[in-house]
Protein backbone atom coordinates (compact mmCIF):
# COMPACT_ATOMS: atom_id res chain seq x y z
CA UNK A 1 0.00 0.00 0.00
CA UNK A 2 1.39 3.60 -1.10
CA UNK A 3 0.61 5.17 2.64
CA UNK A 4 2.33 2.65 4.70
CA UNK A 5 5.66 2.17 1.93
CA UNK A 6 5.67 6.89 2.75
CA UNK A 7 5.65 6.08 6.93
CA UNK A 8 7.99 3.44 5.97
CA UNK A 9 10.87 5.37 3.75
CA UNK A 10 10.31 8.76 5.85
CA UNK A 11 12.94 9.84 8.53
CA UNK A 12 11.01 12.10 10.14
CA UNK A 13 8.28 8.63 11.14
CA UNK A 14 8.97 6.88 14.52
CA UNK A 15 6.49 4.22 14.17
CA UNK A 16 2.75 4.13 13.30
CA UNK A 17 -0.17 2.03 13.83
CA UNK A 18 -2.95 1.17 11.83
CA UNK A 19 -6.13 1.34 13.52
CA UNK A 20 -8.67 0.17 11.22
CA UNK A 21 -8.37 -1.38 7.69
CA UNK A 22 -11.24 -2.17 5.44
CA UNK A 23 -10.60 -2.89 1.52
CA UNK A 24 -13.98 -3.70 -0.82
CA UNK A 25 -13.77 -4.62 -4.84
CA UNK A 26 -13.30 -0.85 -5.68
CA UNK A 27 -11.34 0.72 -3.28
CA UNK A 28 -10.40 0.97 0.69
CA UNK A 29 -10.81 2.88 4.34
CA UNK A 30 -7.61 3.16 6.40
CA UNK A 31 -6.91 5.15 9.48
CA UNK A 32 -3.57 5.33 10.68
CA UNK A 33 -2.01 6.79 14.14
CA UNK A 34 1.94 8.19 13.51
CA UNK A 35 4.20 9.04 15.64
CA UNK A 36 6.76 11.76 14.70
CA UNK A 37 10.16 12.07 15.96
CA UNK A 38 9.45 15.35 17.50
CA UNK A 39 6.95 13.29 19.15
CA UNK A 40 3.97 15.11 17.61
CA UNK A 41 1.22 12.59 16.14
CA UNK A 42 -0.26 12.88 12.81
CA UNK A 43 -3.91 11.28 12.48
CA UNK A 44 -4.97 10.03 8.72
CA UNK A 45 -7.95 8.98 7.73
CA UNK A 46 -8.35 8.02 4.08
CA UNK A 47 -11.31 6.42 1.57
CA UNK A 48 -10.99 5.92 -1.75
CA UNK A 49 -12.78 4.34 -4.57
CA UNK A 50 -13.19 4.63 -7.79
CA UNK A 51 -15.48 7.72 -7.63
CA UNK A 52 -13.80 9.10 -4.90
CA UNK A 53 -11.17 10.02 -2.65
CA UNK A 54 -11.95 11.59 0.74
CA UNK A 55 -8.92 12.58 3.32
CA UNK A 56 -7.80 13.95 6.48
CA UNK A 57 -4.58 14.09 7.51
CA UNK A 58 -4.40 15.73 11.38
CA UNK A 59 -0.92 16.77 12.95
CA UNK A 60 -0.84 17.40 16.77
CA UNK A 61 2.06 18.38 19.19
CA UNK A 62 2.10 16.07 22.10
CA UNK A 63 0.02 17.80 24.36
CA UNK A 64 -2.83 17.03 21.80
CA UNK A 65 -3.41 20.60 20.39
CA UNK A 66 -3.93 21.10 16.34
CA UNK A 67 -0.72 21.78 14.49
CA UNK A 68 -2.19 21.45 10.81
CA UNK A 69 -5.22 19.33 9.32
CA UNK A 70 -5.56 19.12 6.02
CA UNK A 71 -9.31 17.80 4.94
CA UNK A 72 -11.24 17.80 1.63
CA UNK A 73 -14.77 17.44 3.92
CA UNK A 74 -17.28 19.55 1.70
CA UNK A 75 -17.39 22.29 3.91
CA UNK A 76 -16.25 26.22 4.02
CA UNK A 77 -17.58 26.38 0.22
CA UNK A 78 -16.11 29.67 0.39
CA UNK A 79 -12.40 28.53 0.15
CA UNK A 80 -11.25 29.32 -3.21
CA UNK A 81 -9.59 25.25 -3.63
CA UNK A 82 -13.09 23.87 -2.25
CA UNK A 83 -13.48 20.89 -0.85
CA UNK A 84 -9.64 21.27 -0.47
CA UNK A 85 -8.44 23.00 3.06
CA UNK A 86 -6.38 23.47 5.61
CA UNK A 87 -7.13 24.48 9.66
CA UNK A 88 -4.91 25.61 12.26
CA UNK A 89 -4.94 27.94 15.21
CA UNK A 90 -5.69 30.51 13.26
CA UNK A 91 -8.46 29.59 10.95
CA UNK A 92 -9.19 27.58 7.83
CA UNK A 93 -7.18 28.51 4.61
CA UNK A 94 -7.05 27.29 0.70
CA UNK A 95 -5.12 24.01 0.60
CA UNK A 96 -4.88 21.69 -2.34
CA UNK A 97 -5.30 18.03 -3.23
CA UNK A 98 -2.85 16.69 -0.66
CA UNK A 99 -1.08 13.31 -0.37
CA UNK A 100 0.54 11.80 2.60
CA UNK A 101 4.10 12.06 0.81
CA UNK A 102 3.38 16.04 0.09
CA UNK A 103 2.44 16.07 4.36
CA UNK A 104 5.78 14.24 5.44
CA UNK A 105 7.56 16.76 3.25
CA UNK A 106 5.85 19.54 4.69
CA UNK A 107 6.39 18.17 8.41
CA UNK A 108 10.03 17.27 7.59
CA UNK A 109 10.56 21.05 6.06
CA UNK A 110 9.06 22.97 9.52
CA UNK A 111 10.89 20.10 11.54
CA UNK A 112 14.65 20.89 9.72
Amino acid sequence: MEITKYLDSSKIVKSYHILDFKTFENGFYIKISVEIINTSKIFITEYIDENERNYSYHWQDDKNNLIIRWDNAPYHKSIETFPHHLHNNKGVFESYDITISDILKTIEKKLY
